[in-house]
Parts: structure tokens; sequence; C-alpha cells
């Protein structure tokens, strides 16, 4: 058992977990189960004694917020974050102490006026980002939508206080009162006075009647000036979304989205069927069927849904995040019918192909599904700046030791001198007055002089810096997608330098992977392949006869009909418009021959079966299926709306062979049968069963297709490229496991000679599962050796696995799954459930995902897709990303450290909920390898070089107080003028010009060699041990530098009338060399030496110079200095042109020996790149990666060579290059192709197989599939005439029925997909 966990541990843990946007938020409760009243009053239970709603019946308004502050929460929330800095809080400390006399140096508002301006500018910036948020709040929350207004019609119940955006957080806390409808409607009366618009003239374009209503009095209809009087009747009022209520009647028209969820009454189909596209909750692209509430149909017309005589009451249970699950009742005329989410729209979903929808709303705003699965938006922090926080901690503790030691020398200076009678220290024996408080104050002085260490304008330019950065990302013409005219844009600035660590991405599949679209690739009729016609570049056909050429029947029934819409008797050369989610016609000249032929086959001859073949193979699929039929109103072209692309597909391509399908064929007395048997509650699944086999029987198999869904363009390219750079891609998606596999071999997540370990929900449990999995194939795993878990493993091993022979032993290898290649886990959305529940699991699942090197969850919720990516986040404290292009994918991309969103075609809510925004998956190699990679080392040099820059400037400070100022510790050498611009002006431009200018390597180089991205990975550019690197260095420097100089002037002075030097002279000279000495420094850690960072590097020198000439010449007559005439001394003393060469070369000598010994003999990776780039500036670096013959042939979309490990450049060259080695630079990254195929092993069952692609077996309804596969496979036999056994030709005899389609009709699986 776990052993319990200590009470501080649980507090650090509680700590760590909590998150500051919790203090604004205000995270609201489920509330009880509810029950909704339609046209009629509430009862007296849900008021209190003073007629008051209880607080438990007001239910939430319709409005959405994703934006974080408002105009209250603003100022608090922005400084509460910014003050999660460290030295945020020190530099306040340090202002309120200079606000006391004792301790003021200069004026208290100019000591606090850095950071003000430091947080200034941060507010602005988050400012600016959350305006964006607002102004998509803004156009979902203001949407229109059709509510039922007029008549009798009346929602008694009750619905919170809407609140506004730019006070959202004042509303969150006041007792506002709920708002009925007639409160809502006088408000909106009152607007629309106030705002000086005329009454009758808003609403008339607002209102919408029925079709065919006549209720309405002609006079009210012709009249402006009698309003109120026309809108007595029922009708339908077009209204924001955010006023939408619980217990609203609503219509929806096709092609419009979902306000809330709400309950089905009345369709515009016959059959009360509507459709819906759900791909915003579950990424699926297939349309859905609902169907209205069977006690609520009759409910057509406004008029019908005020009627006061329809009464009836909706109970529901309490919110739920659970996408696939709602219970509910309607009450109505003493009976009660059960609702369940079939007769559900959810939000999130989009009404197809029906002309409209009646319904009641249920769930409102945050209540609803799609919302519950998103969180609130979070504050984020980019792992540099959190590992800056511990950085800082030691420069204050530094600060602590030097001001502790500043003030104890005081107190031990003073009690040895005041005895001895220091004139100094007269009268040093008071109260106030004494050596002991003296020395508190000399710490406190120490703490103002010196707290620099803490660069305040650290935090200026790293908002500069990666305000640019996000210019750079904006402006980069290689991320610019030209198709829609999109660039990339950061919508978070301070994330830039994640984007180098990213450790694992989670991707959704739709929308993001793929295009969401079907070309109907090649078929096989009656064992001929037709391939379709070649295409020229620009993707026509070049077989000279198009797609509206082909004649041949028409697949259309007697009794056709179009739902929605009525298709006339067109001819048959009426032309079929390209079906949405259809990429291109299909066309082949040499199928239209043979089709051509077969009109005119005579019976018994050579040609008459194949021509029975290619009019059964076509007619089938321009009848079996689901597909809607439309006419476009312009064209006259025949339109299919079909429920998923693959479906659509295969319909277009029988219409454009001439086999053009227009409305149903209904079965009407077999359709009633099957309809009653779905009715029934007893013995359902029988009792279809049998009814399906009154249609099934004596099938034979005609042909196959290859229908292709499209993956974006680059989208293997990137994901291998990906791997390569050692990042782990998770896929989440809504779809079915076998087509989750297929995407996953397309994309090149799946190699050919992976092992893929699967996980269902289904059969064993998922901890057996897991711990099953990991004692097979990682024995060694971290997980397992773990003594808090081996005891409950021992309890789940108890079922051993059982192995299915395949007959290829050694092909599968020893020990089953032991193979070349890796492995890769696909886990279902059931199992990731269950895995959820329980801690174990949960461990079990994170440490089997990680040793894989790519998982797939399939049939997952958006929550489940956040849960993903915070198991990996927190369970490893890697730095994750998530990206996807639809609603379902907000709550994962809110929960990423880093989130990206797709503008695709599933609208803006992942955008708008993003850091960062591209039009293409592709686009993401380079935002990461590229400009995350420089940002990230940009970011983390320039940070060390602050604190390198500070402590090398407060050494010679604090030595000359200790070793020359007995009197006071705290004296700094540096006049405090060039004490005050020493990070304003002297020593700044450098190392923003690192964090702006400054390439590791071109941009092409890292493009070109994935394997780069290590460095950032492992964290290279910004650790304790560098940050301890970098500090000791400028100390040493520091220390070297005052003692040379000191020295040089301590000595026998220089001057030609013999007089000692001056203080002036001697500090104006530590600071020249001082400032060169940084500069240089800085200089000497830029990677490239373009002109910006040359004259970044010089140009502080400059001003430097410039300054003390001018500085140096004010006279007393203008401001009062110590300086004046130091120019007369400065330039003419030897000891200062002497010591500015000398110690600038001896403190940097160690720095550029190490840098140049590491070119010369130790060259890395990087180091090879940038010197062959510089001396052979034409050479092409992609080349350099050698290919071997597998990856010299044409790379198809769905290649899947599998990288190996990265490997050292250097170690593939064999030490520091040459000019002669150059040429012959030849690196392969890849493993030797091994011909055998990877294995699959399915926990749940124990059956172990080779992987031979799609296998219907395996899918849900899978065990129909499997029959169907095989007695198909062995009439396919017959027909072809091939050798049976006795005992198959037996068992054809018996079989007479595959009972399939009772299974394909409740879920239809998706069209198998061919490589190409």
């Amino acid at each position: 058992m776990p052993t319990q966990r200590s009470k501080w541990a649980v507090w650090w843990t509680n700590l760590q977990d909590w998150r500051l946007e919790s203090l604004f938020t205000g995270r609201r409760g489920l509330g009880p189960p509810r029950t909704i009243y339609v046209n009629q009053d509430l009862p007296s239970a849900y008021f209190d004694h003073k007629r008051r709603p209880k607080k438990e019946f007001v239910y939430c308004t319709n409005q959405v917020i994703t934006s974080k502050y408002t105009i209250i929460t603003f100022l608090p929330r922005n400084l509460l974050e910014q003050f999660r800095r460290i030295a945020n809080i020190f530099f306040a400390f340090i202002a309120i102490l200079q606000f006391f006399p004792e301790f003021a140096t200069i004026s208290p508002g100019l000591v606090i006026l850095p950071l003000l301006i430091v947080l200034a500018i941060t507010a602005v910036k988050d400012g600016y980002e959350d305006i964006k948020r607002h102004q998509s709040d803004r156009q979902v929350n203001h949407s229109r939508v059709r509510l039922l207004a007029g008549g009798d019609w009346i929602n008694p119940n009750f619905t919170g206080g809407k609140s506004r955006t730019f006070v959202r957080g004042l509303v969150a806390k006041s007792r506002r009162r709920p708002r009925s409808k007639a409160d809502a409607d006088a408000d909106d009366r009152r607007d629309i006075e106030e705002a000086g618009i005329p009454t009758h003239t808003k609403h008339d374009s607002d209102i919408e009647l029925d079709e065919g209503d006549t209720t309405l009095d002609e006079k009210h209809r012709s009249s402006p000036f009698e309003h109120g009087e026309r809108t007595n009747g029922p009708h339908w009022r077009k209204t924001l979304w955010e006023d939408v209520r619980v217990g609203d009647f609503v219509k929806i028209m096709n092609n419009e989205p979902i306000p809330a969820d709400i309950l089905i009454c009345a369709t515009s189909e016959e059959d009360n069927v509507a459709y819906v596209e759900t791909k915003n909750l579950d990424g699926e692209t297939n349309l859905k069927s609902r169907n209205a509430s069977q006690a609520l149909t009759d409910l057509r017309t406004a008029a019908d849904c005020a009627d006061r005589r329809n009464v009836f009451t909706v109970e529901c249970d309490r919110p739920d995040s659970n996408m696939y699950k709602l219970h509910a009742a309607v009450s109505r005329n003493k009976e009660k019918s059960p609702v369940d989410l079939q007769m559900v729209l959810l939000r999130g979903t989009i009404l197809r192909n029906t002309d409209w929808v009646i319904g009641v709303v249920l769930f409102t705003g945050v209540d609803t599904k799609i919302v519950l699965n998103s969180g609130g938006t979070p504050s984020k922090r980019s792992r540099v700046e959190r590992q800056t926080n511990p950085q800082v901690f030691i420069n204050l503790a530094i600060l602590a030791a030097m001001a502790t030691a500043c003030g104890v020398a005081d107190y031990k200076i003073e009690s040895q001198l005041y005895p001895e009678g220091a004139p100094w220290l007269y009268g040093d024996d008071t109260s106030d007055n004494n050596p002991g408080i003296n020395g508190f104050f000399t710490g406190m002085f120490a703490l103002i002089t010196f707290q620099n260490i803490v660069p305040i304008s650290l935090y200026i330019s790293i908002e500069g810096v990666k305000t640019c950065q996000a210019l750079f990302i904006y402006f980069d013409y290689e991320m610019f997608y030209k198709k829609t005219g999109q660039p990339a844009l950061a919508r978070s600035y301070n994330l830039s330098d994640d984007l180098g660590q990213i450790e694992y991405i989670v991707s959704d599949k739709t929308g993001t992977l793929t295009q969401n679209s079907m070309v109907f690739r090649e078929c096989s009729i009656g064992g001929v392949v037709y391939s379709g016609d070649p295409e020229d570049e620009a993707g026509n056909p070049q077989g000279g006869i198009s797609h509206s050429a082909s004649l041949a029947s028409t697949a259309q029934a007697p009794d056709a009909r179009s739902s929605g819409s009525e298709t006339p008797d067109a001819p048959l050369a009426q032309p079929v418009g390209l079906s949405s989610g259809v990429l291109k016609h299909f066309s082949d000249q040499r199928l239209t021959q043979d089709l051509a032929r077969a009109i005119d086959a005579e019976p018994g001859s050579d040609n008459a079966a194949h021509a029975r073949s290619l009019n059964g193979f076509f007619s089938v699929l321009a009848l079996c299926h689901t597909v809607l039929t439309a006419v476009h109103p312009d064209t006259g072209a025949i339109e299919y709306k079909a429920q998923s692309p693959d479906e659509a597909a295969l319909v277009q391509a029988a219409a454009d062979v001439g086999f053009v399908f227009r409305g149903h064929n209904e079965y009407q007395a077999w359709s009633e049968r099957y309809e009653e048997a779905v009715a029934e509650l007893d013995d359902r699944e029988g009792k279809v069963e049998a009814v399906c086999d009154m249609i099934e029987g004596d099938l034979r198999l005609l042909g196959a297709t290859a229908i292709e869904d499209r993956l974006q363009d680059g989208v293997p390219e990137t994901i291998a490229d990906l791997k390569r750079a050692g990042i782990k891609v998770w896929v989440a998606t809504g779809d079915k496991l076998e087509t989750a596999i297929a995407i996953g071999h397309s994309t090149n997540l799946i190699a050919e000679d992976s092992n893929i370990i699967v996980i269902r929900g289904e059969g064993r449990p998922v901890s057996e599962q897991l711990v099953q999995a990991l004692q097979d194939y990682f024995p060694d795993s971290d997980v397992l050796q773990d003594e808090s878990v081996q005891a409950d493993v021992s309890q789940l091993t108890s079922h051993p696995m059982r192995r299915l022979s395949t007959g290829v032993t050694s092909i599968v290898g020893e020990n089953n799954g032991r193979r070349p290649g890796g492995y890769v886990l696909v886990i279902d959305g059931t199992a990731l459930g269950r895995a959820f529940e329980d801690e174990l699991n949960k461990r079990l699942l994170l440490g089997l995902g990680t040793h894989c090197e790519g998982v797939i969850c399939c049939r997952v919720s958006p929550l489940q897709k956040a849960l993903i990516v915070r198991l990996v986040k927190d369970g490893l404290h890697a730095v994750t990303l998530a990206i996807g292009d639809g609603a379902n994918d907000v709550s994962m991309i809110q929960a990423a450290d880093v989130g990206v969103g797709i503008r695709g075609e599933e609208g803006m809510q992942a955008v708008n909920s993003s850091d960062y925004a591209i039009a293409q998956f592709r686009f993401l190699k380079r935002l990461l390898l590229v400009h995350g990679h420089w940002s990230y080392a940009r970011n983390g040099t320039m940070i060390l070089n602050f604190f390198y820059k500070n402590i090398h400037s407060k050494c010679p400070n604090y030595l000359s107080g200790f070793l020359h100022r007995t009197d006071t510790p705290s004296y700094s050498v540096f006049d405090y003028t060039y004490l005050l611009f020493w990070n304003s002006f002297w020593t700044i431009a450098p190392v923003l010009g690192i964090g702006l200018f400054d390439r590791i390597v071109d941009a092409d180089i890292l493009m070109a060699f994935p394997e780069l991205y290590r460095y950032g990975r492992e964290r290279t550019w910004f650790t304790m041990k560098s940050f301890c690197v970098y500090m000791l260095e400028g100390v040493i420097q520091s220390v070297v530098l005052y003692f040379i100089i000191t020295y040089a002037y301590l000595t026998t002075t220089a001057r030609s009338d013999g007089y000692d030097i001056d203080q002036v002279e001697y500090s104006t000279t530590v600071v020249f060399a001082s400032v060169a000495t940084a500069c240089l420094f800085n200089g000497l850690d830029t990677n490239v030496w373009t002109a910006w960072v040359f004259f970044a590097v010089f140009v502080g020198i400059v001003l430097l110079w410039l300054f003390t000439v001018v500085y140096n010449s004010i006279s007393p007559g203008w401001i009062i200095t110590n300086v004046y005439g130091n120019n007369h001394f400065l330039f003419r003393s030897a000891y200062f042109w002497l010591c500015q060469p000398l110690t600038i070369t001896i403190t940097l000598l160690p720095r550029y020996l190490y840098r140049a010994w590491r070119l010369g003999f130790a060259p890395g990776d990087l180091e090879i790149l940038r010197y062959i780039r510089k001396k052979h500036p034409n050479f092409d670096l992609s080349k350099a990666r050698c290919l071997n013959r597998t990856e010299q042939q044409p790379r198809r979309s769905s290649s899947r060579c599998r990288p190996s490990r990265p490997v050292s450049l250097a170690s593939a060259i064999g030490g520091p290059p040459t000019d002669r080695d150059i040429e012959h630079t030849c690196l392969d990254y890849t493993r030797p192709h091994d011909s055998r195929r990877g294995s699959r092993t399915d926990m749940s069952t124990g059956m172990r197989s080779t992987y031979r692609g799609f296998d219907f077996a395996t899918e849900e309804g899978g065990v129909a599939m499997r029959r169907l596969q095989s007695n198909l496979s062995e009439r396919w036999q017959s027909n072809r005439h091939l050798p049976l056994s006795g005992e198959v030709k037996m068992s054809l005899k018996k079989k007479t029925s595959a009972r399939i389609f009772s299974s394909l009709r409740r879920k239809k699986p998706p069209t198998p997909r061919n490589d190409e």
C-alpha cells in the first residue's frame, strides 16, 4: 500500500497545485438536478418565505467568457501575476525603504519609477492580449438565435443576472436579483429607447413567423406605429446568444450553430430527424442523426409552443461533463417519456441538412457540456521565467550576505575605534547613534547601494525581446499560408522560449493532421483495377473524357424522394456538383469504355459477366447509403449531403461515371417492422436481428474501393522530423480505433516495423492490461520497480496473457513482440476514463506511454484530451504543447504549457484560446525548430549575461569599501551617475543584441537537422550550472580587474606634477575597464557577428566615452559635480591607457581560449555546422544527410521511414572539420531497413499477431465485420473458380446470411482507405 504522506508534503503539493486564477474565477458548483417547467407556474417550493427564488433554482446565463481580466480585476490580478517574480517584490521593498528619510539616497519617486515602468509595460502587453479575448467573447455571445416571443408565452424559469464583460469580477460577487423573461424584455426595450432607435424599425427585422402563419391581423402588419400590438401573436424573435435562458423555445435553421444544450421538440423532416455536425465536440467529421422526443413532436410552430395548454416538464440530471451521457425525462399528460443524448443538440454542434429544428433549452452557458469540458483562461509562465526565480533568490542571498557583512564590519569598526577616540565617532554612544544602530543602517544602505545585483532592467529587456520575437514569427514568410493569406501569430508573447524546449506534443487529428476531404482513388471490379486517369500538375485528368461525359444507367428507384427538398425529374444529363468533403471528380477512360461496351453486351457473351459486375458494383455505390440530395438553386446541379465524407466520395464516384443518385428508395413494409423492433424494450437486439435477417442473405463480392483521406500538406514529413528532434507525439482523436491506427501509419507516427500495443476499456480490467504490457515489453520500467506500486501490481497479474497462434513465430520473434521496431501505444477513451479514476492506473499509463515512441488515444472527449496533457505535464514535469483547430481542443490547448491553434474549418475557438496560431500543421516544425530554438538560446544566454554583467559591476565597489574605506564599508567606488547608467546605457545593448540577433546556426540548418533540437529539449542554454559559471566568471574577472588597476594607481604617481592620483581618475579608469570587459564578454558569447551585433557590442563603449568627455567638462555653474576637469588628468594618464588593454586582455583570455579550444579540438554539432557555413556559404548542408536506397525513392505522403535516435554530427564526421572533409560529410540518421513488419498486441484479449493493415474484426461491431470478411473471401474464391477444401465447401452451403446490416446501421465503420 502507498505510504502515508506527511502534512508538509501534502501542504507543499497543494501549494504547487494552487493557481492564481482561482482567486478571480470563482468556480461555480454544478448544482442539483433540475426540473424545467414549460407553460406553467413554478411550484411554491422554488421560493423562500419572501417569494424570492431559491439559489439552487436560479440557472446560469448563456454568457460564456474566456477573457482573464475586467476593469475591476485587471489591476489586482495583473499585479499579483507580476509579483510572482521575486525580483519585483525585492524592488518594491527597496523602493518603499527609501521613502523613509533614514534610508533615502535620492528622490523616492525616482527610485520607484523604474519598477513602475516595468509593471506598466507588462500590464499594457497583458491587457492588449486580453482585449483580443474580449473581442472574441463578444463575437460569440452576440451571435443571433431565434427565441419564442409574443402571445401568452412566459418562461417561468429563473436565470441569474447577465454580467457585462468589463465588470465580470464585480457581478460574480454581487447578489443581483434573478431576471424573469418580463425583466429581460423590459431591459431590451429600455436599451433600444436609450439608443434612439425606432422600436418598430429595430424589431421588424428581428421578427420571423412560421411558414404559412396568418394569425396576425393585416392592420397590424402594415402599421409601423403599433408595434406592441403587432407582436402580440406568437413569433420568433432574433436574440443574442447570451440572452438565451433555460426553458426558452428556440428555432435553429440549417447550417446554424447550436447556442445551448437543447431538447429537440420537432424538425422539418417528416420523421422528426435532425442531422448535426459534431466535429467541434468529438473531432468526427461525419454527421450524426438526432431524433425529437416523441412526447413533443406536435410542437411545430410558435403558436404550438406558446399555447398554454401544452404543459410539460423536463426533469434533468445535474450538469455533467460526460459528452456521451445524458439522463432526462419529459412529463406530459401524466405520461413520462425518457430522454437521452440522441434527442439533444449540444452547444458547439452545427445543424446540417435539416431546414429547421424547434427545441427547448435544458442547459446554458457554463452548464453546457462543451464549456464543462473547457477550463478557465490560465496564466501561463515560461519555464525560463520560472527558473529565473531560484537564480534571483541566489542573487538575493548574495546581496543579503554582502549587506550583512557591511553591517557587521561597520559595527566592529565603530566598536573598536570609538574607545580610541576616532573624531568621526564623536557622540556615538546614544540610543539612536551607537555601533549597533549604525551597523544596521549601514547594512540597509548596502542593500540599496548594491541592489543592481538583481537587475530590474532584465525584466524590461525580456518583455521587449519577447515582443520582437513574436514579430519575427509574424513576419516569417516561410510560415505564411498563401492560400488563405494567414501569417503565423503569437497571441502570448511570454512563451517564445518554451517553444524551444518542447518534449511532448499532443495533437488533434481531424482538421489538424487531415483535411477532412476524401478522394476516390481507384476501384477493383471483377478482378479489373481502375486507377483513374493520370493528372497534370494542376490536378486535372489527362484522360480526355470528363466525368460529365460518362453515360450509363441512372440509379433511381421509382418512388425516389429527397429528404428536406424536392428533386425535380431532371434529365439524365443533369449535372452533379462536387460534394462537400470530396476534393475532385473521378474519371477513368478505360472504365468509361468498359461501361459503354457493357450497355451493348449480349447475354452469354464474353463481356456479359463483367457488365453485370460493373452494373451491380456502381448500383450498390449509388443506392446503399444514407446520403441526402438537394438541387443547387442557381446552377440546378444535384448536391449530395452525406453523414461522412467517405460516403459522399462513394456516391460521388458513382455519379461521376453515370450512376446518378437522385433520391431515397423506401422499403416501407420492412422499415415499419424495423422501427417496431427498435422501439421494443424486451429483447430489442434479438428482434432487430430477426428483422434484418429478412433482407440479408446471398451476398456476393462485387469489388473493392480505395478512398484516400487527404492529410494536410507536409504532415508525414513534419511528424517524422519532430520524432527525429526527440519530441514524442501523442495524438488524441474521436475516431474509432482502426481508423486512428490507419492515420497513425499514414502520418509517420507508426512506422512499418512499429509494434502496436492496444489497450481497450472492455475485456480485462484496464489496470491488468497496463501492468501486463509493462511486464511484457518494459520489465525494467521504473514504475514496476516502485515499492509502493509492486504490492498493488502483484494483485493485478493473476490472469496470464493468451497468445494467438499466427504461424509466424519467426517473424514476430521470441517472447511475442521483441522486434526491431519501437512501440506505439493505442488506447481508447473508455480505457482512459478508467485509468484516470485511480492514481495507480495513472502512473502505469504514464509509465507505459513514456516508454513508447508515440501514443494514439481514440474515442476521447475534450475533457480527456486535457487530462492527457495534464498527465504528462504534471507527471513528468515536461514542457508540453497541444495543437488543435476546434472547440473540442480548447481544454487541452489551455492545459498545455504552449497551446497552438490552427486556423482551420472548425471555427476560431481553438485559435482564440491558443498561445500561437498557425494555418497548417507543417508550420509547427519551423515554429519549434527555428523560432523556438532561437528564442530559447537567445533568452537563456541573454539572462545569463545579465546576471554576469551585474555581478561584474558590484565587486569593485564592494572591495573598495572594505579595503579602502574603513569608515563606510558600503561605499561605492563608482560615481553614482556611472552606476545609475550601468544597466541603462553602458551594458544594455550587447545583451539585447544577443536576445534579438544572435543565431546558434542558420534557419535552413535547423530545418535540415532536426536532431539539433536536443540542445533545447535537454535545456542546454539555461541551467543552474551555467548560471553559477557565469556568476563565478563575473566575480573573478571583476576581482582581477580591480586589483590590477588598484595596484597600478597605488604605486608611484604617474602625474608630471608629482601629486597623488585623484579618486575620480582612479574610479573612472575602473568604470572604463569594467564596461569594456562586460560588453566584449557579451560579444564573445555571441555565435554570429552580424552588423547589428557589432553595433550592439560597441555602442555602449562609445556612449561611455562621449558621456565622460561631456560630463567631465560641465562646470559647477551648471550642476555640482566632483568630476569637473577630470578630462585633463584622465586622458593624459599613462596608467589609464595601460590598464585598459591589460585588464581587458587578462580578464577575457580564459573565455577566448575556451571557445578556441572548443572549436578546434572538441567541436560539437553546432560548431561544426557554423564552421562549414562560414567556410563554404554556398554549400547545401541539407544534402549532408545521406539517404539510403529506400529514402532515395520519391517520397509519398504515406511515407513511413522511421528515424533512429539522434546521433552526434561530430562523431559522424570523426573529429574537427577540415576543408577536405566537407565534401565527404555524409550522415545517415536512419536505421537499415527491416523487411519484417511490426507486431500488434491487444492487451484486452491477449491476441497477438503481425500487423497487416486495417482490421475490421477489431473495430466496433467487429464480430459481424469479421464474419463478413470471411464469408466474402470464401465466395470470392468460389467465384474465381479457385479450389476450396471440402470443409469450406460444406460451410458455404450452410451459410445463408451474413447478418451484417444490423451492425452497419447502428454504427457505420469508416471506409478502409488505401496507403496511397
